[in-house]
């Protein structure tokens, strides 16, 4: 006859024979190339990407932000919770072990006692000591614990991405902040050298008017232009205020302790970012690794699940030993053996309920993993396909800027001379400063453009 030991040893080792978990398949295969045409890098350096754009202000808040983020922090206290649930998950994989140490009095206060109390009248106090080391583990043999701590490992992992995911995001987001308050300053600034030049006209058409040159219309129109300039100032500055406000959110700061930027829009620079192909976006995204994450732990589940229909194995071992004085207490031991066979056999289609929950689950999980896929595809193409549509603009638009400057000039060159009527004054006054504030618009919108394809691409994670 085999030994109960040996039957031990058996049971541990066909507990530990569990299948790992497959890695899942998306069904999505990359295309070979991005669909707009890209540029390749010459900066093969492996820096952060957020210096790519030549701002050490930027990178002093970008600093500040992974400090002192509350979401941030949040997603690396949830990183911990998953940790922990982990270390919970892979505690049945090996026997569970207790001890126990009792001591115990019973006291006859009257009568005879009785046949269990071994008391009388001479002696109405009895002690008993006892000692236990016990010992249980229910044997994996369809794998279903070594699913839950791998469920719970992919768990973890998630949450690892999920806080790249967040981290990225929130960079992303300081970068276009920061840039978006530097373009509204600088916007302010054009307006107010507008304001000043339209107030010159002014002053001129003024002139004109008081000795007869110029008619009432004309100076109504310019005092019209002026006010509306004026109107315009307060609104830029306001935006930007706002843009700086939301800036030192993003850093966990109040506005207060926030110093406004010194530095002009145009120390920013956007970088020649290497795109890659699109097969490599699988494994440089952390929210489409997360997703690939949560697919394999629900895949595990569903492991957990349908083992959980089937029968149970249980084995206890205990050794123990009690008297009635402590002095005897180790005199007498004994052990005890137990082996338990559970299987579920009426439970109202509960099991088979939480079965189809975990398949429906892994279902769901796989669409939203490919749905990841597609989706980081697509957000790398429109920021490709952005940055090569403002490329043109501003290239166009540089040239509409200047013949625009050169048009009011000539205008007011000539209107001052007698020669031109304020009406071409006006129009060319309101191109040139429509142009002005296109041109910062643009730039912000490549600055935002290199910052959106950088988040597309997963940073530098």
């Amino acid at each position: 006859m085999k030994s109960p030991l040996s039957l031990l040893c058996a049971c541990l080792l066909l507990g530990a024979c569990a299948t790992p978990a497959e890695h899942p398949d998306s069904g999505i295969s990359a295309p070979p190339a991005w669909q707009s045409p890209v540029s390749a890098s010459t900066d093969e350096k492996r820096q952060q990407w957020w210096a790519t754009f030549g701002s050490p202000e930027l990178e002093g808040l970008i600093a500040q932000a992974q400090l002192g983020s509350h979401d941030l922090a949040a997603a690396v206290a949830r990183v911990r919770q998953a940790q922990a649930t982990a270390v919970i998950a892979a505690g049945p994989l090996l026997p569970q072990v207790q001890g126990g140490l009792n001591a115990n009095r019973q006291k006859l206060l009257r009568g005879n006692g009785y046949s269990q109390l071994d008391a009388d009248s001479s002696n109405q106090a009895v002690d008993y000591f006892d000692a236990s080391l016990s010992a249980s583990y229910e044997i994996d043999f369809w794998g279903a614990r070594h699913a839950a701590r791998d469920s719970a490992l992919q768990g973890v992992r998630a949450s690892e991405f999920d806080q790249a995911t967040v981290e990225l995001t929130l960079l992303s987001s300081v970068a276009n902040r920061y840039s978006q308050s530097l373009s509204l300053a600088e916007q302010s600034r054009i307006a107010e050298l507008n304001l000043g030049n339209a107030q010159s006209v002014l002053k001129l058409v003024q002139t004109r008017y008081d000795s007869g040159s110029a008619t009432a219309l004309e100076l109504a129109q310019q005092k019209s232009l002026v006010a509306a300039q004026q109107r315009q100032l307060p609104l830029v500055q306001q935006q930007a205020a706002e843009a700086w406000i939301s800036l030192a959110a993003l850093l966990g700061r109040p506005v207060q302790a926030l110093p406004r930027s010194h530095l002009t829009f145009a120390h920013m620079s956007w970088p020649s970012i290497a795109s890659g192909v699109p097969s490599d976006l699988l494994s440089r995204r952390p929210d489409i690794a997360r997703a690939e994450a949560q697919l394999a732990a629900a895949q595990a589940d569903v492991t957990v699940a349908r083992a959980a229909m089937l029968p149970s194995v249980t084995l206890s071992a205990n050794i123990g030993s009690g008297a009635d004085t402590v002095g005897d207490l180790l005199r007498s031991p004994f052990y005890n053996l137990t082996a338990g066979l559970v299987a579920p056999i009426f439970n109202n289609g509960r099991l088979s309920a939480e079965r189809d929950r975990a398949t429906a689950r892994q279902k769901e999980l796989l669409e939203h993993y490919r749905g990841a896929i597609i989706n980081g595809f697509a957000d790398v193409e429109k920021a490709l396909t952005s940055i090569r549509g403002l490329d043109q603009q501003r290239q166009w638009q540089t040239e509409e800027l200047a013949q625009a400057q050169t048009a009011f000039d000539i205008a007011q060159s000539r209107y001052q001379a007698g020669a031109e009527d304020l009406l071409s004054v006006l129009e060319t006054q309101r191109t040139l400063f429509a142009a002005q504030d296109l041109n910062v618009q643009l730039r912000l919108a490549r600055l935002q453009a290199s910052i959106g394809l950088y988040k597309a691409l997963g940073g530098n994670w």
